[in-house]
């Protein structure tokens, strides 16, 4: 059996066919505003003698890919026993840090340790649990 073809000038192959793979002109191309474009990416190929349109062709099955989704890694516990936060972007200036700190330290001892470039300020604080907008710029 011969092997099949997708790229332009290949011999198609299908059930025996000698046609050549030929590419149809691109329809729409918005590349100059976001490349490579739809129009651009889309299946293109065909073949004049057997009328094959690789646009026409099913996706090959799942199991064909290589690999599984990247899934972001799951967000590890907060220590309790230091002041330990997560941050999130909150404008192009800032940044929120949500967090734990030990029962023992005080509101400016916390900020000592979690404030931004050009200060901030607190959102919440109390039991343990602190959110602190953080000016970064």
């Amino acid at each position: 059996m011969s092997e099949l073809g997708y790229c332009e000038g290949d011999t198609c192959g299908r059930d025996g066919c000698e046609g050549v793979i030929e590419s149809h002109k691109v329809v729409n191309c918005s590349c100059h505003i976001s490349p490579p474009c739809g129009a651009c990416t889309a299946p293109r190929g065909y073949c004049e003698v057997c009328g094959w349109e690789e646009s026409e062709d099913p996706p090959p099955p799942p199991e064909t890919y290589k690999g599984k989704p990247w899934q972001p890694p799951e967000p590890q516990p907060l220590d309790p026993s230091k002041v330990d936060w997560r941050f999130v972007p909150h404008t192009h200036f800032s940044m929120i840090k949500e967090g734990v700190y030990p029962p023992h330290m005080s509101r400016e001892e916390v900020e000592q340790e979690i404030r931004g470039t050009f200060g901030g300020r607190f959102e919440q604080f109390g039991n343990g649990r602190f959110k602190y907008i953080a000016y970064t710029d």
